[in-house]
């Protein structure tokens, strides 16, 4: 039996949002460590290990949401999230690139906060912890598309 308070319908929407997490979180994997491929010039090295970081921590991501898949009672994804290759190897297309997956990312975290809210310790804390990471992420990557010297967000 598992501990928490989900029907069984809504174990199996939760898992399927946890999978929507886990395929997103692998094709972070590819995407970062690819991005970490294609910097180039004078800042290479530091972005690169910033890059390699995150593909890190995507695969982290990844395995949590794997591990509650199969807690639940639930198969994990085989696939993979959505890649998208624009073959723009300037770091700030890279960024933005970065900043629309990181998006992507919280609103799948979002979705399943909605649908387990009062009704799993677990996958709430889980979902509000991940919530938490990514918009870190997302300010993070916003402060890195700013201009030396610029204080205002980035708008794209």
């Amino acid at each position: 039996m598992v501990a928490t308070t989900l029907t069984e319908d809504e174990v199996k929407i939760a898992a399927k949002i946890l999978n929507k997490i886990l395929e997103t979180e692998l094709a972070g994997v590819v995407r970062y460590t690819h991005y970490s491929l294609m910097i180039y010039g004078y800042n290479r090295i530091p972005i690169v290990d910033w890059l390699r970081k995150q593909a890190s921590e995507s695969l982290t991501h990844a395995q949590q949401a794997g591990e509650l898949i199969t807690g639940l009672g639930e198969h994990p994804s085989l696939s993979i999230g959505h890649l998208l290759e624009t073959h723009n190897h300037d770091i700030g297309a890279i960024l933005l690139e970065s900043l629309e997956h990181e998006q992507e990312g919280l609103n799948a975290y979002r979705e399943l906060l909605e649908h387990v809210k009062d009704k799993s310790v677990v996958l709430e804390e889980y979902a509000r912890q991940m919530i938490h990471d990514e918009e870190l992420h997302i300010m993070e990557v916003n402060k890195m598309l700013r201009k030396p010297g610029d204080i205002a967000a980035f708008k794209n």
